[in-house]
């Protein structure tokens, strides 16, 4: 069947559109390239495709465009976007705008190939299917990061929004668990009403039950006046259950019942109130551990985990480090009104090498005390906690790895950089030559690397 399809590959780099044509012609697939948003547009005018598989990030036309056009005049073509900027915002976007699947660079060959086997399978089961842009959304997120875990996660997100099932947020403590639940409200239906966080680790027992069902004047000798719960108080829009592995078990069976009836009683009364909230639960436990061992309702575990999101531990996503550190140096910069831009190539080299076991929010205190601490325009070694600055883990090599080693466009393409530039003895300027791009777009793939070029005397 692949044989038959005709992809449209829109792709501004051409050397990447160059390597990404002759991979997917290898597979059988009949392939024209363009390098614009504009050119795409026309060759869908004149030509039938049935697949697009396009950049978002483009000059003039971008990939969205590109993705409505053929939405409109090409509906039969399945789309397929792929960026190096991953947000949730372009995440969203794209799908609901009708793209069949979002693909987060560096990508891999084998996640394009799966992908582009979908596409094929839904293009024979269903045919031509004309697919109109709903509305964006109405809110932001401020969610960090373009790696491949996160690119997963924002394409989780956007599939996920638009419903009203249960959600599971797994992951450590400070990974940004509350955030991705805000962001899966913001991106719903339910946008416009309460979004309500309450943390089930910080309250006794006796007050979570009452801040989470409310209670009745008289209830007991504090509740002089009546008290709405957070259930009523989300009333049409989200209710976030943080850290919901440590709920009491006695409590576990008040919250299985609300979610079982969708109605709920304030301590004290009588009357039932009808509910119309949608649940998001968040824990760094192993909510199944638990269950298998009865300290956690299996019940309940199962009536919540409709959908499961796993947030990647910093750690495992370091890529995210340097765009983490940029947003929270310019947050707090703001917020103490000092002239503080960036921090210095070996203050990112240093971050980059820990392990950070309090994840993203460990690096936003840090960068915090970093901003309040810092004399200067920049971030320096010497704003750094002490033990961070004394940490010297082996640095990794910054060789090539072999071609073969990795299916990835994104090592690749430094596996080619990198070796031009040792040939050229670390010249910027002639290795940018023998690349045909500008110094600048080479000084900030090395910077991507995380290799310092040797400085250049001359401009």
């Amino acid at each position: 069947m692949t044989q038959a399809m005709k992809i449209l590959l829109v792709e501004d780099d051409k050397d990447n559109c160059l390597v990404l044509k002759e991979i997917l012609t290898k597979w059988g697939y009949a392939v024209k390239e363009v390098y614009s948003g504009e050119d795409a547009i026309r060759a869908g005018k004149s030509e039938a495709f049935d697949i697009v598989l396009t950049d978002i990030r483009m000059a003039q036309v971008d990939g969205l465009q590109v993705l409505k056009a053929f939405r409109q005049m090409r509906p039969e073509a399945q789309v397929i976007t792929m960026t190096g900027f991953g947000s949730i915002d372009t995440a969203v976007d794209a799908v609901k705008a009708g793209a069949f699947d979002y693909i987060s660079k560096p990508f891999k060959f084998d996640e394009i190939k799966l992908t582009l086997s979908r596409a094929v399978e839904q293009i024979a089961a269903r045919g031509a299917a004309e697919q109109k842009p709903p509305e964006t959304p109405v809110d932001k997120t401020m969610l960090i990061g373009h790696s491949r875990a996160m690119g997963d996660i924002y394409k989780t997100i956007a599939r996920v929004a638009a419903g009203d099932s249960s959600v599971l947020i797994r992951g450590e403590s400070g990974t940004g668990k509350e955030l991705v639940a805000r962001a899966v409200h913001a991106h719903s239906d339910r946008a416009a009403k309460p979004f309500v966080p309450v943390n089930c680790a910080a309250l006794p027992e006796a007050l979570l039950e009452s801040e989470l069902f409310g209670y009745a004047r008289g209830a007991h000798s504090t509740a002089t006046t009546d008290k709405p719960g957070m259930f009523e108080q989300a009333t049409g829009g989200t209710l976030l259950l943080d850290e919901i592995g440590d709920m009491s078990l006695p409590l576990q069976a008040k919250l299985l019942r609300v979610l079982q009836d969708q109605q709920t009683r304030r301590l004290g009364d009588t009357k039932m109130i009808k509910t119309d909230v949608r649940v998001i639960a968040s824990t760094n436990r192993d909510l199944e551990a638990l269950a298998r061992d009865e300290k956690f309702r299996s019940d309940l575990y199962y009536r919540l985990n409709v959908v499961t999101i796993d947030m990647p531990a910093l750690r495992d996503r370091k890529e995210d480090i340097p765009a983490l550190a940029d947003h929270f140096i310019r947050k707090y910069a703001a917020m103490t009104h000092k002239n503080v831009r960036d921090a210095a190539p070996d203050v990112l080299e240093r971050l980059m090498k820990h392990d950070w076991p309090g994840n993203v929010r460990e690096l936003e205190n840090l960068i915090q005390r970093a901003v309040i601490l810092n004399t200067k325009s920049r971030i320096m070694m010497e704003d750094l906690p002490d033990t961070l600055r004394r940490a010297a883990p082996a640095s990794a090599s910054s060789a090539p790895a072999p071609a073969t080693a990795t299916l990835s466009l994104y090592d690749l393409e430094k596996d080619h950089i990198l070796r031009v530039l040792k040939e050229q003895n670390g010249n910027i300027k002639a290795a940018a030559e023998v690349l045909k791009i500008d110094r600048k777009t080479l000084y900030r793939k090395l910077a991507d690397y995380g290799v310092e070029p040797k400085r250049e005397t001359q401009p």
